[in-house]
């Protein structure tokens, strides 16, 4: 097979950098239908490839050599490991070839359906600080695999015994008297602003065993509210979108950690739906336990979302123009 197509451009100059594999049935997948993942490092990184057998010349500046080689080990080592490379995969290696990607290797999380692995250091660094701290807080923008990973390591502990069962839970934010209003039940009523957290469940385990433990109340489903008054213990709970709790209900949720419990508080405080003026609980609560031992945190930015590639320029375009109206307020209130 060879990994170069007349539809590339010239052969840039530079430094010449070989990889060899060891395992050619792996390489297909490693270069994509028609090239396509090999066609888009090189576009990307300005560089070119060409495969003879089993193995794949690099050519180009020395830094890009460089970093399409560690890109390329990263995916390799995915594909060694049973997981998948997708279009996803390929764009997460290549924006954090240059921060240690071999560093990811390490942090995988299996599920019964299936094994989920880290896209780039942050979400590495969140693995490990889901599986070393009692408490911890994922904060950034949507696409980061906030509350995926949180839901896949609370399934994998699950699995393995080491906790008992799984409480999942998001404010309402535009509950309040509108459920009235709404057609069914009351889980008719907030099953909405719980979808994620189901579609996350099924990702993780198959449909009759979500369906199994949610009766059995393995798995619990329910808006924040529903938490006041109880003791958590031997479970991980996990409360997400919690930008839009309350300093009130924050402190009530985090004080429900019994014994044996672990949790997981995810949100993103550009995306706050409370009325206007009213502070952040999760806000409130970054500031009030800075420093607590056993509690950890890590933030993630627009460079981390794994989504399709546009929703990471849609962040940073929103991100950008809120910096431009912080900027112009501070220059009008001078």
């Amino acid at each position: 097979m060879t990994a170069q197509s007349s539809s590339r451009a010239s052969k840039p100059a530079g430094d010449l950098v070989q990889i060899e594999f060891d395992d050619n049935t792996l390489l297909p997948q490693l270069f994509g239908q028609h090239d396509a993942h090999l066609d888009r490092i090189e576009r990307e990184l300005g560089v070119s490839m060409v495969s003879r057998g089993n193995r794949l010349a690099i050519t180009g500046p020395s830094a890009r050599a460089s970093a399409a080689r560690a890109a390329l080990t990263v995916l390799y080592d995915r594909l060694k490991r049973g997981l998948d490379v997708d279009q996803g995969a390929v764009d997460a290696a290549l924006r954090h070839a240059h921060e240690g990607g071999a560093a990811l290797l390490d942090s995988e999380i299996q599920t019964r359906k299936r094994r989920v692995s880290a896209r780039n250091p942050n979400q590495a660094a969140y693995i490990r600080a889901l599986r070393s701290h009692e408490m911890v807080f994922g904060l950034g923008p949507a696409g980061t695999g906030k509350t995926y990973l949180a839901v896949a390591t609370a399934v994998d502990l699950m699995m393995s015994g080491k906790v008992e069962r799984i409480i999942l839970s998001r404010p309402a934010v535009e509950a309040g008297e509108r459920l009235g209003f709404l057609p069914g039940d009351l889980r008719d009523k907030v099953d909405p602003y719980l979808r994620p957290l189901y579609d996350a469940l099924y990702d993780m385990l198959p449909g009759e065993q979500v369906q199994k433990r949610l009766l059995s109340g393995e798995i619990e489903i329910a808006p924040l509210a529903f938490m006041r008054g109880r003791t958590l213990a031997h479970a991980y709970v996990i409360l997400d979108e919690a930008q839009n709790t309350t300093p009130v209900q924050m402190k009530m949720f985090l004080t429900r950690l019994g014994e044996g419990a672990r949790m997981a508080v995810t949100g993103d405080l550009s995306q706050i739906d409370l009325p206007r003026g009213a502070r952040s609980g999760l806000a409130d609560a970054l500031a009030t336990l800075e420093g607590v031992d056993g509690v950890g945190r890590v933030a993630f930015t627009q460079a981390d979302v794994v989504r399709h590639p546009l929703v990471a320029r849609i962040v940073q375009a929103y991100d950008e123009r809120d910096r431009r109206s912080a900027e112009r307020r501070s220059a009008e209130d001078e």
